[in-house]
């Protein structure tokens, strides 16, 4: 089932962050775009390499107005200990919520339910708690950040400017296209 134009549900739950256990909710994000990174575990093999990622993007992000949040069924206290243990983990700056209830997960429809555990899957939410886009990959396949944000610009950019689509591998500063019956057939 697609969440696509759906607002998360409320939740709440804890993090690490900077060196902080932190409450987070729903009520954080409202009136700010957000980012759900949902990984399947920490001390794993992927997972780092993509966290690590969306770490060295993050600044760009916070420029953007957009706040991060990675979430596993791990507890903020594992997320503390792996922080603390890897030197690419140890870089992240952005939230580590912790979903041992796999709430949140299942909020996003992102639960294995047989496992536990959360798939791979990101998700941009609108400032207006809307649901704008959602990557979802197997396990296997790791996710790119800088992929990640022209999403997330272009998301910001038709929120902006209604009646404007951006079309295949859109930048930001390229044209983008303006749906309509004279449009029809001419791309």
């Amino acid at each position: 089932m697609s969440v696509i134009n759906t607002r998360i549900k409320p939740f709440t739950a804890s993090a690490y962050k900077q060196g902080k256990f932190v409450d987070v909710s729903d009520a954080d994000i409202a009136g700010k775009w957000a980012i759900f990174f949902f990984y399947p575990a920490d001390f794993t093999f992927v997972c780092p390499t993509e966290l690590g990622d969306l770490a060295d993007h993050y600044a760009e992000l916070q420029k953007l107005g957009v706040e991060v949040f990675s979430v596993s069924t791990d507890t903020h206290f594992t997320h503390k200990a792996w922080h603390d243990s890897s030197d690419t983990i140890g870089k992240i700056e952005y939230a580590m919520i912790g979903d041992p209830t796999q709430t949140i997960s299942r909020n996003f429809d992102i639960l294995r339910e047989n496992e536990g555990l959360a798939n791979r899957g990101t998700f941009i939410v609108d400032p207006d708690g809307v649901i704008q886009a959602m990557e979802i990959t197997s396990e296997g396949i790791g996710r790119n950040a800088a992929e990640l944000v022209r999403k997330v610009k272009a998301a910001i950019y038709i929120r902006n400017h209604p009646g404007e689509v951006c079309p295949a591998k859109w930048e930001e500063g390229e044209k983008t296209l303006a749906p309509s019956f004279d449009l029809v057939g001419k791309i």
